[in-house]
């Protein structure tokens, strides 16, 4: 099975063009040899390596920029580099709702702008090994595609590892495009711009990372010099998870760019936002699947004690002490309900809740050590990571497992014929809970594996589901965690974040061997994760998503959700159109007004982290569609921002462009 690329799509398109244009009015500078700007010797430095040249001038990009925004509906940047303590290089954003080809859109930026102004060196920065793994299969499967694109053009491409450093002179001496691929967690441990590196001793040198350290066999030099020398282009794929800290925002510049380019679905900083693809618009353009919710919460008895331990940590990181998120019910005006609470020692559970029934639920302790994480109450109980006091913990569990697998052989039952594999992904709560080893290494499946495979024989052998996968229970799950070994055994797997060097054999099969997976004949459907499975990891035929616990920060349902966004591919490697059979569904362990809640916060936060987004209402350009009076074209975001002042002169709307009572299309009188 070999993937297929559509080169025309026109929102793809749409996304590169705003990257392009940006420096629309520069001649083609191509790669030159680097001159001499910080030292006398440029014999040395024309050693170092070859660069991309310069940028237009500021005055020049920034009106480009604004042009860029203004044909995207974009707020206009005021300066092109923000305040003091912002990176000294230009930085430009990209935002894609997850499964829309954000990998290809910035891969293929990448031969447009060699193609039109001669750049040749890019590194790609990610955060975790997960994402590393995904960018680099995409570059394989991708180069029979690009090379066909662009005229067989010669480029090289590959993984920054310490141990092979030749590749580092390569990418700085080499006069075809370069792409280097490079975790975030390889070059931040720097001396920094701040810190003269000779002034370091030789204890502090050897604790940076070797991409900071003088190395023999590159004359002296060390490697980072030969990637300062190119000037390269940054991309920096899931911004949000890579300069979060002041070290790494630091490490990247220290790689001294030419410019930056961010992609993601979820920015925290969106630094002159060129292009959006936000949630709203993908769904209305049905470019990734629709979503259904399967309420598996079952029906809660309010007239139990609950309390359920979700989460343990340390919020802020500077905290002393941790706290706790709880699930347990509260007595509202409208009746009773399950809530999340964030506790700490001290709080009493009767007055958060106003129900006599917690009296005593006073917290007297909270465990924040790996794997025996608890919170202990003034009446003596205990209550351990995912567990509940009182409640249906395990038996919502099962149902979990049933209603997903159901759904599977009815999705499967569905596409019988039309050659699309169905992939169901799981995220559980902790690695143990799906299988753990014995002491000879050998594997022992825990509640969860050994659940899945009863139930999954159970639902098979119905009559109507009988023979439709041909393949025993044991062949069709599999774990995909972290682990360790010990000479040669796996000892212990840990929930780790995917961000670790033993993570990379994890991903064999998901991540390097995509089309593998999506093949009828390999029998792998239903994958569980712990976490490593979210950000970065993107396979088209998830058709159903179990979530197995909650959920632990305010992006991770949109992330857990974004794993299955993407379009189908049948057996041809052809994505598939049809809108009956493009749809996920979500097995959720909250109630589905808690969930399409929870979702709809999580989406207008992420157009808007600033809270000036949301559903229904109107910004100051949302008129900008529209024709203007002559009807001869779109209305200018000037033209738009005067109509959303009389609307909101005439009472219409409100301050924040929400919807007031006058606003009644229906009636009469309405103007």
């Amino acid at each position: 099975m070999k993937l297929h690329y559509d080169a025309n799509l026109i929102y793809q398109q749409e996304a590169i063009a705003s990257v392009v244009d940006l420096f629309a009015g520069s001649e083609s500078l191509g790669a030159a040899l680097i001159e001499d700007f910080t030292r006398k010797d440029a014999t040395l430095w024309n050693e170092l390596g070859m660069c991309n040249g310069s940028l237009l001038p500021a005055d020049e990009l920034l009106k480009n920029l604004h042009k860029v925004q203004a044909r995207n509906q974009i707020p206009k940047s005021p300066a092109l580099i923000g305040a003091v303590g912002d990176y000294s290089f230009p930085n430009f954003s990209v935002e894609m709702e997850t499964g829309t080809g954000k990998t290809y859109v910035y891969l293929r930026t990448i031969f447009e702008l060699n193609k039109k102004y001669g750049y040749k060196k890019f590194i790609i920065v990610v955060p975790s090994v997960a994402i590393r793994e995904g960018v680099t299969s995409s570059i394989k499967a991708m180069r029979e595609h690009f090379k066909a694109l662009y005229d067989n053009l010669v480029f090289d491409h590959f993984v920054y590892t310490s141990k092979d450093l030749s590749r580092v002179r390569q990418f700085a001496v080499g006069n075809e495009v370069q792409i280097m691929v490079i975790n975030i967690q390889a070059f931040q441990k720097d001396a920094g711009e701040a810190v003269d590196y000779n002034d370091l001793t030789d204890a502090e040198r050897k604790k940076l990372n070797i991409i900071h350290q003088e190395q023999d066999r590159m004359s002296g030099r060390r490697p980072i010099e030969f990637i300062q020398a190119c000037h390269p282009i940054l991309i920096i794929d899931e911004p949000q998870s890579v300069d979060t800290t002041p070290k790494s925002q630091k490490a990247i510049g220290n790689l001294q760019p030419l410019f930056a380019l961010r992609y993601s679905a979820t920015h925290i900083n969106p630094y002159n936002l060129l292009y959006q693809l936000d949630p709203v618009r993908a769904f209305d353009m049905r470019i990734v699947k629709r979503i259904g919710v399967v309420d598996a919460s079952g029906g809660q008895d309010f007239n139990q004690t609950m309390v359920r331990l979700d989460a343990v940590g340390y919020w802020p990181k500077t905290a002393k002490t941790p706290k706790a998120k709880v699930t347990l019910f509260e007595n509202t005006p409208n009746g009773p309900r399950e809530k999340q609470l964030t506790v700490k020692h001290g709080t009493d559970l009767a007055q958060q809740t106003n129900r006599t029934d917690y009296e005593g639920y006073l917290v007297t302790a909270i465990s924040a050590e790996p794997d025996n994480e608890y919170i202990e109450f003034q009446n003596g109980k205990l209550v351990q990571l995912a567990q509940e006091s009182e409640g249906m913990a395990d038996e919502r569990l099962k149902s979990q497992l049933r209603q997903t697998i159901e759904q599977h052989f009815a999705k499967e039952r569905s596409l019988k014929g039309k050659g699309i594999k169905v992939l169901s992904l799981f995220f559980i709560d902790h690695v143990k809970s799906y299988r753990s080893y014995n002491e000879d290494g050998s594997r022992k499946k825990e509640k969860l594996a050994v659940w899945f495979e009863e139930l999954y024989n159970e639902i098979s052998s119905l009559h109507m589901y009988k023979g439709l996968i041909p393949f025993a229970a044991e062949e069709v799950h599999e774990g995909y965690f972290s682990s360790d070994k010990k000479k040669g055994k796996v000892v212990r797997e840990l929930d780790t974040s995917g961000r670790t060097v033993k993570d990379d054999e994890t991903y064999a099969l998901i991540m390097t061997e995509k089309e593998r997976l999506l093949r009828l004949d390999e029998p792998l459907r239903f994958i569980f994760s712990h976490s490593a499975l979210r950000e970065g990891w993107d396979n088209p035929n998830v058709f159903q998503l179990c979530t197995l616990r909650e959920m632990g920060t305010d992006r991770e349902r949109r992330q857990t959700i974004g794993r299955g966004l993407r379009l189908p591919v049948n057996q041809d490697g052809q994505r598939v159109d049809d809108e009956q059979i493009n749809r996920l569904t979500v097995i959720a362990n909250e109630s589905f007004e808690n969930f399409a809640r929870g979702l709809q916060a999580d989406i207008e936060a992420a157009i808007d982290p600033s809270g000036g987004f949301k559903f229904g209402r109107l910004t100051p350009l949302a008129f900008v569609p529209l024709l203007n009076p002559e009807g001869t074209s779109s209305l200018s975001p000037e033209q738009s921002q005067k109509l959303w002042s009389h609307l909101q002169e005439q009472g219409i709307i409100d301050q924040a462009g929400d919807f007031t009572q006058l606003f009644t299309p229906d009636a009469p009188a309405f103007p």
